[in-house]
């Protein structure tokens, strides 16, 4: 976890001792210096830029500002205003959690005055007499901060109760959505109704006994799961080459309950990778086969985001390059676990244990404890050079893409022909000019229907898809408005059974992917 950096504030003349006092403190303190790192201007090394911008720049940075208030003003800028005064107002223009500490002095300067008469009109301020007063303020404003921003919790961070939300912040279609997949794939033994709710949530152990919503409940079936936590989001980037760097293919940010981020970064990667296409012969079913197993890139997204850590302000990275898939979790592993660990059949200890079992019930976990040992299974069996799991500051799962060679670079044809296996292309630089505009996920979706019927399950199967609602939106709907794909009941959209085929544009351009 990152540290949080204090923005420490004053007329640095007249506080300058108390200032190096408490930085130092917070810094070897056993508790704070596990989650603050102190700032002091007078520890930054010189730069080619004003003092002012300087200072300016780190208050903005801050995520906490220690504001010390004592008799004088100080320096002013040519418009009356002191860079203490100028911190205070670019920290609370960014939000940063503000704590005072007022000198009790008998007198002050009339803008020092002034400026403590702000701070105690916005800002709850200690006051104190001395420097032990001024720490021991220091460390209970420190642990209050870490106790209502859950930075100190007696469980793990999906257990805990958050403060705040109240089960009319939860999303009752979300949770029917739940039960209706839990119940079909590991037979859920509870039934969905409004009346429902709240016993389902403490099967799932997702409430408290009084009534308390988990944040692992937010994560799974809040209306608005980033209003809780803003940085539970999956970064989604597709690069031309094998590096970071600019201009990238594509570049998304996906956020929605763990469910949509899972559907939605999965599908982000098997949109964008190659498909090995085989020619139907006596079969209605077309052989798409990607050239990453979908259940691989599943299972390393599943475990990023369900093994991350929340209280992290970083999110989940979903990298695609020329040659690997790389997925970074903000995270590590669990103490005593290596990475050697992960090659072999462990015992599971999922992170966030109470966020695992829903996403288990909903069979985005094949089975507890066994996600890596299927990556590594799942590419070998695909011929795929084994994949790497590394732990640094953050958890790295890599994924290779197979090496290009000779005709994997060609389109696949339409033809008539039995068993032509050719490579689809994401992107191919030899696809006609009239195309172009044309999203992968359209081209994605008429290679699959080609010049059959297909039903909306059918499709999702060819495709590795699950969440219907990602599909309909990326996939179907888009292709549908564009005039490439049409119902076959065009009068009943919700029919049972209702399918789906190529119009004649559908069609043209189809057999364009052959030029």
């Amino acid at each position: 976890m990152a540290k949080q950096k204090i923005f420490i504030s004053s007329v640095q003349g007249e506080f300058q001792s108390e200032r190096r006092l408490i930085a130092e403190y917070i810094r070897h303190d056993a508790l704070l210096s596990i989650y603050f790192e102190p700032f002091l201007f007078e520890e930054l090394p010189a730069q080619d830029k004003s003092a002012q911008a300087a200072y300016l720049e780190q208050a903005a940075k801050s995520e906490i500002y220690l504001l010390l208030i004592g008799a004088r003003y100080g320096y002013q800028d040519e418009e009356g205003t002191s860079p203490t005064e100028r911190e205070y107002d670019t920290a609370t223009a960014h939000h940063a959690y503000r704590i005072a500490f007022i000198k009790s002095i008998a007198q002050r300067d009339d803008k020092e005055d002034a400026f403590k008469r702000r701070i105690d009109h916005d800002v709850i301020r200690n006051v104190f007499n001395s420097y032990e007063e001024l720490q021991s303020g220091v460390y209970a404003s420190l642990v209050e901060y870490m106790t209502s921003h859950q930075l100190l919790r007696q469980g793990p961070f999906d257990a805990t109760a958050h403060p705040d939300a109240r089960i009319s912040d939860l999303d009752k279609e979300k949770i029917r959505w739940f039960v209706g997949v839990a119940r079909e794939v590991r037979q859920f033994p509870l039934s969905y109704s409004e009346e429902n709710i709240p016993q389902i949530l403490h099967s799932l152990h997702l409430i408290t006994e009084d009534g308390g919503i988990k944040n692992a409940t937010l994560l799974l079936f809040a209306k608005d799961p980033q209003q809780w936590f803003a940085t539970a989001t999956i970064k989604c980037a597709h690069f031309y080459g094998t590096k970071v760097e600019k201009p990238m293919a594509s570049l998304q940010i996906y956020g929605g309950t763990v469910f949509d981020q899972v559907d939605m970064a999965v599908t982000f990667v098997m949109s964008r990778i190659d498909q090995r296409v085989g020619e139907r012969i006596h079969s209605a079913r077309v052989d798409v086969t990607p050239e990453l197993p979908a259940q691989a890139v599943r299972e390393a997204i599943v475990n990023a985001v369900v093994h991350r850590d929340y209280a992290d302000n970083g999110s989940v990275q979903v990298m695609l390059f020329k040659d690997r898939l790389e997925v970074w979790n903000p995270g590590k592993l669990p103490h005593g676990m290596t990475i050697e660990d992960l090659s072999g059949v462990h015992r599971s200890r999922p992170v966030n244990p109470v966020l695992a079992n829903p996403v288990y019930l909903t069979g985005y976990i094949e089975q507890m404890g066994t996600g890596t040992t299927d990556i590594l299974e799942r590419c070998k069996n695909a011929g795929l050079r084994t994949p790497e799991f590394i732990q640094d500051e953050d958890f790295l799962t890599i994924l290779w893409r197979p090496e290009k060679h000779g005709a994997d670079q060609e389109i696949n044809q339409v033809t008539g022909q039995e068993s032509v296996h050719q490579t689809v292309h994401e992107t191919d630089h030899q696809t006609v000019h009239e195309t172009d505009h044309v999203s992968e996920a359209i081209k994605r979706l008429i290679k699959v229907i080609r010049g059959d019927t297909k039903t909306r399950e059918e499709i999702m199967t060819i495709m590795h898809l699950n969440h219907r609602e990602n599909f309909r939106l990326t996939y179907l709907t888009p292709s549908i408005e564009a005039g490439y794909v049409t119902m076959l009941y065009p009068d009943n959209p919700k029919r049972k059974g209702q399918a789906y085929y190529l119009t004649p544009k559908g069609l043209e351009l189809l057999k364009s992917f052959s030029l």
